[in-house]
């Protein structure tokens, strides 16, 4: 956790940070946890260069814990995600593990549907029943659209049912450019996505199921005495990356997500519709140098940690610990950490009662006059009203203030 109240911080004073809600609409900060906007346009130009030029049709670059965009273009446009869709088939059944609903340990029934199936193979046989373990190696690894098939159906019932499933976790994680038809990315009317969807839902897989995502590392996996490399080139460029899917149809291009790490600092990029396999490695690099190289992101605060104390009127206690819920990061440019500055914005008065994670207001960082970052502010405590007299006096007061403000 950084200290901010240290010197090398510069924070406003508390009488400038509370504001009247009148003076400032504080909801039009906070339609998202953190507010995104492309840094390298704060920063002094000899200092950070414009982002490097990328050959694809969309690309993204992301810090994966402030989910602060550091280049991007077409990001929002639908693409045919192809096999990145093993993405979210991957994301599906490590949810299903995690809820308990099935286990890796269990025996899946291979389909002719899913035997029959073209494209890129795990190799598994009609008629047999292959680990969930090994499937989902199948799936991440060798990119098995067999064994994408295979698991849809254990899980779902059906491929139609399990696309349904992954549409819901789409529409939870807020992809809001995503549509799947099936577990593989074949080629469907209907079936896309974005740069931005796919950046999103590599975010969510790394954090929430870091305990599989090491599988997305291995450089090759071996099934019925089939030995198939892992099709991310990057694995063995950078030592620093460690996932995460690659995916190729003819009008999709080869296609890339990649993620890294370098010195605590966790980056994801996302590139589509390049011309070959090398190319699309070749890109993913450029922007992974280019992050590493000229950004950096600190925790700000911890999850649940106290970030201010104000005055409750008319409540049993006078006063309430604001917090965020989830933890702060920051992402900035080089060398600019001395001149972020943050501001908390809260109603001027705090009335009575007030639920225990309830949002009160939010907290601002600013580069400059840029905001990088925004978070609600919520109440770590219930304060419930006070008595009549306690409400009457505080009124009197407040009519008080009223006049003389």
């Amino acid at each position: 956790m950084l200290n901010w109240h240290s010197s090398q911080f510069k924070s406003t004073s508390k009488a400038h940070l509370s504001l009247s809600l009148k003076k400032r609409t504080v909801s039009a900060l906070t339609f998202l946890l953190f507010a995104i906007t492309p840094l390298f346009a704060l920063a002094n130009e000899s200092l950070i260069p414009s982002p490097p030029e990328i050959n694809g049709s969309s690309y993204i670059l992301i810090d994966a814990h402030s989910g602060q965009v550091l280049m991007s273009k077409n990001e929002d446009s639908a693409i045919p995600p192809a096999s990145l869709t093993k993405i979210m088939t991957s994301y599906v059944t490590e949810y299903e593990m995690e809820q308990g609903n099935i286990s890796p340990d269990d025996l899946v029934p291979v389909s002719i549907k899913a035997w029959r199936k073209g494209g890129s193979k795990m190799y598994i046989k009609e008629g047999t029943k292959v680990k969930l373990s090994d499937l989902l190696k199948g799936i991440i690894i060798q990119s098995g659209n067999d064994a994408s098939i295979a698991v849809a159906e254990y899980i779902a019932g059906s491929e139609d049912a399990f696309a349904d499933l992954m549409n819901r976790h789409a529409a939870r994680l807020g992809m809001t450019t995503s549509h799947f038809m099936n577990a593989t990315g074949w080629p469907a009317d209907g079936h896309y996505s974005s740069a931005k969807d796919l950046a999103t839902l590599s975010r969510a897989l790394i954090r929430d199921f870091p305990q599989h995502y090491s599988l997305y590392s291995e450089r090759s996996f071996t099934y019925n005495g089939i030995t198939q490399p892992n099709r991310n080139t990057l694995l063995s460029w950078n030592q620093n990356v460690d996932g995460i899917k690659t995916g190729h149809t003819e009008e999709a291009g080869y296609c890339l997500v990649a993620s890294a790490q370098e010195n605590g600092m966790r980056l994801i990029s996302v590139v589509t519709g390049t011309s070959s396999d090398h190319a699309r490695a070749t890109e993913s690099q450029k922007m992974l140098t280019y992050g590493f190289r000229f950004f950096e992101t600190k925790l700000a605060y911890p999850a649940n940690a106290q970030i201010q104390t104000s005055q409750v009127w008319k409540g049993a206690q006078d006063e309430v610990n604001l917090i965020s819920n989830e933890p702060v990061y920051l992402t900035y440019p080089r060398g600019q950490f001395e001149n972020i500055t943050q501001h908390v914005l809260v109603p001027e008065q705090l009335e009575a009662p007030i639920a225990a994670g309830s949002k009160v207001g939010t907290i601002e960082f600013k580069l400059g006059e840029e905001v990088i970052a925004t978070t609600d502010l919520v109440a770590q405590n219930s304060i419930e009203e006070g008595g009549f007299f306690s409400k009457l006096f505080d009124s009197i007061k407040l009519f008080f203030i009223g006049l003389f403000s």
